[in-house]
């Protein structure tokens, strides 16, 4: 076609809606995900903070006439709202909505959720060090009929050490102190303390392994304030009490296998105390969390899996 000026205008084919289509029905979801974007992420302690995101931005599909979505928008809709607002509560809501608003006759419900890796600087237990540790992180926010839904969910690294390994340990090193000693009589505490110090005194040691608390909660979002990212990170490495370290010395070191030892646990036991320190919180309106133990004797996992248990949460489902 042709301008008034006289230029020739090429107009663009539009697929999406010219082509015949043979199947019609519903779709779930429709979207993108890997969307790799910068955004300010609010805390509750340290405040707001950049983190590089991973994003997963859907919509439904319910008009059976139309072929598919404007993914375009999707895409400018997150690049507006987290290049102009920290992402919070209300700049989730106004993202969904506006979601669904560039999608009016076609969708009903509409999802987004960001990845990322949110970095605390952790104190040693005992020197004067410190070093970073990264936590892998999930905002997501669901809008649909039912409102909005805003979920955090954070992966936190723990040592646990096995109950049933400690014990055939101190049966052994009870059996090596009677071989050495069952014939001499009475011992002073002084040769004793100094055999139990030697590689003949320990001769057996329980295993542990590095394993990983995974912790999903659902937040009231009636007022707009901060994520509590880090607080849920305290809360859980506080319940558990064997985070894994960053910067250590020896005193460190020796701190970290008291630790362990005042802290034997089964994967159970671990899902207790985790399940316990979350319903005493009350900021937390459902929780969902897993943990599992990497086993260091068996070439599987130990997992445990508990939630809420309130009507209508999460399933306990892994």
């Amino acid at each position: 076609m042709k301008r008034e000026d006289g230029a020739l205008v090429h107009t663009m084919p539009d697929v999406a809606s010219t082509a015949p289509r043979k199947i019609r029905s519903r779709l779930d979801w429709v979207g993108m995900s890997e969307i790799h974007l910068p955004a300010q992420v609010s805390d509750s302690v340290h405040g707001q903070r950049p983190v590089s995101t991973s994003i997963q931005a859907y919509v439904n599909l319910e008009d059976v006439n139309a072929r598919g979505i404007h993914m375009s928008r999707l895409y400018l809709m997150l690049e507006e709202t987290f290049g102009d607002h920290a992402v919070s509560a209300a700049s989730i809501e106004t993202l969904l909505r506006n979601f669904l608003t560039t999608h009016e006759g076609l969708s009903s419900r509409a999802f987004v959720k960001l990845d990322f890796e949110y970095s605390v600087r952790r104190p040693s237990l005992k020197s004067n060090y410190a070093g970073w540790k990264s936590y892998p992180v999930s905002l997501t926010g669901t809008l649909c009929d039912k409102g909005l839904t805003i979920e955090l969910s954070v992966e936190v690294p723990y040592s646990s050490t096995c109950p049933c390994s400690a014990a055939l340990s101190r049966q052994l090193i009870q059996d090596a102190f009677r071989e050495r000693f069952g014939d001499v009589g009475t011992i002073s505490a002084e040769d004793a303390a100094e055999w139990l110090g030697t590689e003949q005194g320990i001769v057996a040691t329980p295993h542990s392994q590095r394993s990983i608390a995974q912790v999903r909660v659902l937040l009231d979002h009636a007022e707009d304030r901060a994520f509590p990212i880090t607080a849920l990170i305290d809360l859980i490495e506080g319940a558990l009490k064997t985070p894994v370290q960053t910067a250590v010395k020896r005193e460190d070191e020796q701190e970290f296998a008291r630790l362990n030892g005042q802290n034997l646990m089964f994967c159970e036991d671990a899902a207790r105390r985790l399940q316990q320190a979350l319903d005493a919180e009350g900021e937390y309106t459902d929780f969902w969390l897993r943990v599992n133990h990497l086993e260091s004797l068996h070439a599987h996992n130990a997992v445990a899996i508990v939630t809420k248990n309130v009507e209508g949460g999460y399933l306990p489902i892994p």
